[in-house]
């Protein structure tokens, strides 16, 4: 009997090891990977650096509580801060955590300065977590089924229609929560314009504004932060995911104003920013500057795109691409996604939904291009194998 709960709809595939963008089944079938842990495995599988770091730290130091100095979580935080224009970091173990800090931070913000504001605005087809605050953050229904009462305290809007967000603003409001990219929602962009409105927006009206780059942060989309794009930074920033490259680390960053509201005893992790996660989020960093990733990144992002624009010309069922860097959606006419992946797993491709009829490609930041092309080829395949030709 399984003695694992079956909260995980799986694919009948075990993965047992991995090097760059290629990984192995328990009976050693190899795949192209365009999922990268969903889009966790910044620089692949078994990079070399990272192989080194995490061994030397674990010989070393793999956990001490925060009841101490840690010098890797100080240099990780003054990297980040500096990265991102921003001041103060706080760690934790994962984009949900990231995501509960800062609604945490931004109430607190309020709190202290005794006004009574705490409701936090999100987008519609948004995900920022799973627990019970930070999916009812989530502008999706469907994961909020079965987990009532809820918390109070959020709204939701359509993404890109300023007017419907200045119309949700009132007396209570305190944030406003956006992904400059909706990866779990279907790959929709926050449009540039739009977010700088939004900025505008909330300076008008003494709000903050939180990005939520779970997934887009870390060189996903080209540049390092996807809030880059628009030109406009934000007040309280969330990350998690690519920033370890694997090993479970998440942070949240905010101007010094607002951090302020974190003091002693406001909130705390266990695990968050031991010495072995920070390690490897530096390692990260370093291997992203050392060999011009983000570079590489815009490149094999146009290079991805272009190969799914030119399958959209050739099969009838897709309907288009979209997304920035290696963050891409395939957008289908039918609800065909987990047809697609099926057939492409068959393929030697694995893959990964974004709702019912989006495909999505989050492969390792580091991919080669060779790799990108030979995964086009076995996507074609699988398109092939369902039929659809125009």
């Amino acid at each position: 009997m399984n003695a694992l709960m079956s909260n995980y709809a799986r694919y009948p595939l075990a993965l047992v090891r991995g090097r760059g963008s290629r990984v192995w089944d328990a009976k050693d079938r190899e795949y192209i990977d365009f999922v990268a842990g969903i889009a966790v495995n910044t620089l692949g599988h078994a990079h070399p650096a990272m192989v080194q770091a995490i061994a030397e730290q674990a010989a070393t130091m793999i956990h001490c509580s925060n009841l101490y100095h840690i010098p890797l979580q100080t240099r990780l935080a003054e990297r980040l801060c500096a990265l991102a224009g921003l001041d103060e970091a706080f760690f934790c173990n994962s984009g949900a955590e990231a995501n509960e800090a800062a609604i945490k931070l931004a109430r607190k913000y309020f709190h202290d300065r005794g006004m009574p504001r705490h409701t936090i605005i999100t987008a519609n087809a948004s995900f920022h977590g799973r627990t019970l605050a930070t999916l009812t953050a989530t502008g999706q229904d469907k994961v909020k089924q079965g987990f009532t009462p809820l918390p109070a305290g959020f709204k939701h809007v359509p993404l890109n229609d300023l007017a419907a967000l200045e119309q949700a603003i009132d007396e209570q409001t305190a944030a406003v929560m956006l992904e400059p990219i909706q990866g779990e929602g279907g790959v929709h962009i926050a449009e540039d314009a739009y977010l700088r409105a939004v900025r505008a927006l909330c300076d008008k009206q003494g709000l903050l504004l939180i990005f939520d780059e779970v997934q887009t942060g870390i060189g996903r989309t080209g540049h390092m932060f996807a809030f880059e794009h628009a030109g406009v930074r934000p007040d309280i920033l969330t990350l998690a995911k690519g920033l370890g490259g694997g090993v479970p680390i998440g942070a949240t960053l905010a101007r010094r104003e607002v951090s302020a509201s974190f003091g002693p005893g406001s909130h705390g992790s266990t695990f968050g920013g031991n010495p072995l996660s920070c390690r490897a989020a530096l390692t990260v960093l370093d291997v992203i500057e050392r060999e011009r990733i983000i570079e590489h990144v815009r490149d094999a992002g146009a290079m991805l795109r272009s190969g799914l624009e030119s399958l959209c010309a050739q099969f009838a069922c897709l309907a288009g691409a979209r997304g920035r860097g290696l963050l891409l959606g395939l957008a289908l006419k039918e609800n065909l996604a987990s047809d697609i992946i099926e057939r492409a797993r068959e393929e030697g491709l694995l893959l990964l939904p974004a709702g019912n009829n989006v495909v999505r490609c989050t492969p390792a930041l580091n991919i080669p291009r060779d790799d990108i092309r030979q995964g086009l080829d076995r996507l074609t395949l699988a398109l092939t194998r369902l039929g659809g030709h125009r």
